[in-house]
């Protein structure tokens, strides 16, 4: 029954590929609804220029996931356009739109095979140097090299063999192979302890790097850097700004910082 589950997302026939990233993604307007008249996302619009960090926060359930769900077109907007270099999604094929971001989720999705296997899933002719290179980027070649078999070591089911920092830092690894132009980070260390938390954040900024990062945080504290902050409320933008910027607004942004520097 799974299998034959009708698509949901629909190419066009008239789809391109599309190869590179050059200059913006932009939401226009942006509404989507799971079900009919109980709107998630509410009338969203911004733009992201090419190399710039944005940071999307704010309560559980304003929609800060699934407006990255959208962007990648997991699924289609209710209404309104998602545009990347001022084309839209829909118009691009999906092979070639999801070839260029690379998402790194809180639940790292992994398997029972080796940690080689698991970073170079899907790609061919990956050299040892080359594996060993982007394992030392994403911290993760010292752990590995303490393991039963280095890189062969099988991980087991979703890599319970491996602490949550260890997964994630494999996860880092996939990604940084693929070299995506555009980052998707999903609270991708809300889950870690403190310690593990510094060494995948780490990583994390390494993976950053020149590329056009979205990161969605519960943790303000890991998106003060941002270059442009969306505070979400209720599948709306409440407030935008950088960091002091939005402290200095006293609005929901200062409300949650505030408690979270008490809870610290």
């Amino acid at each position: 029954e799974i299998i034959d589950y009708p698509l949901e997302i629909i190419e066009s026939n008239d789809a391109v590929e599309k190869n590179s990233f050059d200059k913006s993604i932009e939401l226009r307007n942006v509404c989507f609804e799971y079900n009919v008249n109980k709107p998630v996302i509410k009338n969203v619009s911004f733009k992201v220029e090419k190399s710039q960090v944005i940071a999307l926060v704010g309560p559980s359930g304003s929609g800060k996931s699934t407006l990255a769900d959208l962007i990648a077109r997991f699924y289609d907007v209710t209404s309104g356009n998602i545009l990347i270099d001022d084309m839209d999604i829909k118009n691009i094929s999906i092979k070639s739109l999801r070839n260029l971001i690379g998402i790194v989720q809180q639940e790292t999705i992994l398997f029972n095979d080796s940690i080689r296997n698991n970073i170079i899933f899907g790609m061919e002719n990956v050299s040892e140097e080359k594996l060993i290179e982007i394992c030392r980027s994403a911290n993760a070649y010292d752990f590995i090299l303490k393991t039963e078999n280095g890189l062969d070591t099988v991980i087991g089911e979703r890599g319970l063999k491996l602490s949550g920092g260890q997964r994630q830092r494999i996860s880092i690894a996939r990604t940084l192979l693929r070299n995506p132009a555009i980052l998707i980070l999903d609270e991708a260390t809300s889950s870690l302890d403190s310690q593990s938390e510094i060494t995948v954040q780490n990583a994390i900024e390494k993976l950053m790097t020149g590329r056009t990062s979205i990161v969605i945080a519960h943790r303000l504290s890991t998106v003060r850097n941002a270059d442009i902050i969306f505070v979400l409320e209720k599948g709306g933008i409440a407030e935008s700004g950088n960091h002091e910027e939005l402290l200095l607004k006293k609005g929901l942004y200062r409300q949650l910082y505030d408690t979270q520097n008490i809870q610290i």
